[in-house]
């Protein structure tokens, strides 16, 4: 695409490109989120032991010292991207740079990364690779704040005291210059990008965000962008939580209109932390992974699940067991999860809804003993069925109830699913 396309030009190409293409994103439903880098050595959240020392037993020094000791030779990247296939993940998204300003790519424009440890090799070239080979969506993760450059900071000072980013010194403008450089690269040596995930913290307003929205629908028009560099972007993009109602831009009732509904993605850990934390025995179960998942679903959104890698390169056996168990499950249940959005029946205590089409998946969460009875059905059911062996069941509709005749044993220890169909 020509550099000199015009504001006007633009604006149209992401308004006709962003509808589609997240309709495309949130058709895949269910994501892998990669946070790994130096940090992993210490069993640390990724850069925050240097913006909020506090807590985390390292000292700046030390965090900073870490590349040179960065070596995962058991690093496969096919690997990672068949765990994520066999756990029914459909997209992944890597770190490629978080706010400690390290790489894990061979940027042209920083001596802080990848290559410049025993390592050597280029991980995000790596990974892009295999997941090209894979047939893999990839996106990438990249850092507006940026706690190695002197343009971002007074990289004089403990990062504790600036890490917020100083865009009133007169180096903020080489700083900007050097995130588009670095941006470029992503966008043009990696191949396809699904996504440029922002991570901008606070204040984003100071990254210039139209420079950056334009940066990218010149290089990769079909890429999203998310809502973290000071524009709405084309998704929003709640963090450890999942939103109590549908997303709306205005409010309104649920379910809403599709013109009304707001495109999101939840991004969320398997335990407590975002990188690799051999410490870290908070694990969820896989029951309240597929859960979340349901719900996430029930409301349009996609789940991005988290990893931390181990510092050689491996996903520990804890997230891996429960990986496998949710892909598993979607196996049974995946196409009330994946091209779904969200049900036209919310609140109910017992069943979130999906729909695609003219078909409701019911995802019963309470087995009920006798009928299953789902109040306020409106359409007209033709059809159901028991996801689980695709069993047909029989049901009546009678004063905005739908009545399903269920067996007596939930098929699902965690969630089992009916496909009804309307017309």
């Amino acid at each position: 695409m020509p550099s000199f396309i015009g504001s006007a030009a633009l604006l149209a190409l992401a308004v006709s490109c962003a509808a589609a293409d997240w309709e495309r994103y949130s058709g895949l439903k269910f994501g892998m989120f990669i946070h790994w880098g130096p940090y992993s050595l210490a069993s640390v959240e990724a850069s925050w032991p240097i913006m909020q020392p506090a807590g985390w037993g390292i000292s700046e020094a030390e965090y900073r010292a870490l590349p040179a000791r960065f070596n995962p030779v058991k690093f496969d990247p096919k690997a990672w991207i068949r765990l994520a296939k066999a756990a029914g993940q459909r997209y992944m998204v890597f770190t490629s740079k978080h706010h400690d300003g390290f790489c894990m790519f061979d940027s042209a424009y920083t001596d802080y990364k990848i290559t410049n440890t025993p390592y050597k090799k280029d991980i995000v070239a790596m990974l892009a690779a295999a997941a090209k080979e894979e047939n893999m969506p990839l996106g990438f993760y990249y850092s507006p704040p940026d706690m190695n450059h002197l343009g971002f900071r007074d990289t004089s000072k403990p990062a504790s005291t600036n890490w917020q980013g100083e865009p009133a010194r007169a180096e903020w403008p080489l700083y900007l210059d050097y995130m588009e450089l670095q941006v470029r690269e992503l966008l043009t040596r990696y191949g396809d990008v699904l996504v440029m995930w922002f991570d901008g913290l606070g204040q984003q307003q100071k990254y210039d965000p139209h420079r950056f929205h334009k940066l990218v629908r010149e290089l990769q028009p079909r890429t999203l962008i998310n809502n973290r560099i000071g524009l709405p972007g084309d998704f929003t993009t709640p963090e450890q939580r999942i939103p109590k109602s549908i997303p709306t831009r205005q409010g309104g009732l649920e379910p809403p209109a599709p013109r009304d509904f707001l495109p999101w993605e939840t991004c969320m850990t398997i335990n407590g932390t975002w990188g690799y934390n051999r410490n870290d025995r908070r694990f969820k179960s896989t029951g309240e992974l597929i859960r979340m998942l349901v719900e996430v679903a029930s409301k349009g959104g996609n789940f991005l699940l988290n990893v931390g890698p181990t510092p050689e390169g491996t996903i520990q056996p804890e997230f891996e067991e429960r990986l496998l168990a949710i892909g598993a499950w979607l196996k049974v249940n995946g196409e009330a999860i994946y091209g779904t959005t969200y049900g036209p029946i919310q609140g109910l205590a017992h069943v979130r809804t999906t729909a695609k089409g003219k078909t409701v998946y019911l995802h019963v969460l309470e087995w009920p003993q006798g009928p299953l009875r789902i109040d306020g059905w409106k359409a007209r059911a033709t059809k159901a069925t028991l996801l689980a062996g695709r069993k047909p069941l029989k049901f009546s509709q009678q004063g905005g109830a739908l009545m399903i005749e269920v067996p007596p044993q939930a098929p699902d220890a965690h969630v089992s699913v009916l496909a009804v169909e309307t017309r």
